[in-house]
């Protein structure tokens, strides 16, 4: 069907979908696909994973039961520019321009096509990668510690460090801004 997600630690894809059936088919394709999946119901609760767990990419539903889905995308722009791609059955010209200039990465609408989504999500994370989330590159060093955030590897003095996937994404999202204070 297509290549699978090839890093040294897996991909972790936030869903935000209150619709069942999707979210366990998502679960199903991108798992098998090797990404790591994270699904909340709510937009409340995708704020919240996203802040907590710092997923790689996020899949967004526009229409949640408790939060419309362009003010989730709002909040998370104004602290991170992970990629999002917004997924939903909103077809209309001004939901995709709204989604598109309010920082989505990309828009597709449903009934989707898993391969087309995939190739997407896949260029996403290399966009991303590339361009070392606005932090000049795709490679970190500090002192003896060298993170490669295209191939999700980090090292000290030439030795990979094995990291679980949140131990991985504090430590990139730590380098990525380097002297400066977070806050979540």
């Amino acid at each position: 069907m297509s290549e699978p997600a090839t890093h040294a630690t897996p991909a972790t894809v936030l869903v935000i979908e209150d619709e069942a059936p999707i979210r366990k088919f998502l679960r199903a394709a991108l798992e098998g696909q090797g990404y790591a999946t994270v699904e909340t119901v709510t937009g409340r609760d995708g704020l919240t994973q996203a802040v907590m767990r710092v997923p790689d990419l996020i899949l967004l539903d526009l229409g949640l039961p408790d939060m419309d889905g362009f003010e989730i995308l709002r909040r998370i722009r104004e602290w991170s520019g992970l990629p999002i791609i917004v997924l939903t059955a909103r077809g209309q010209d001004g939901d995709k321009v709204r989604a598109l200039d309010a920082g989505a990465d990309d828009y597709v609408t449903k009934p989707f096509s898993m391969p087309e989504l995939l190739a997407r999500m896949r260029a996403a994370l290399r966009h991303h990668a590339r361009a070392g989330s606005g932090e000049g590159g795709s490679v970190i060093e500090i002192d003896r510690l060298r993170i490669d955030l295209a191939g999700r590897r980090a090292t000290v003095d030439g030795a990979e460090i094995q990291l679980t996937p949140t131990e991985y994404r504090l430590i990139a999202t730590l380098a990525r801004h380097a002297g400066r204070v977070l806050s979540f």
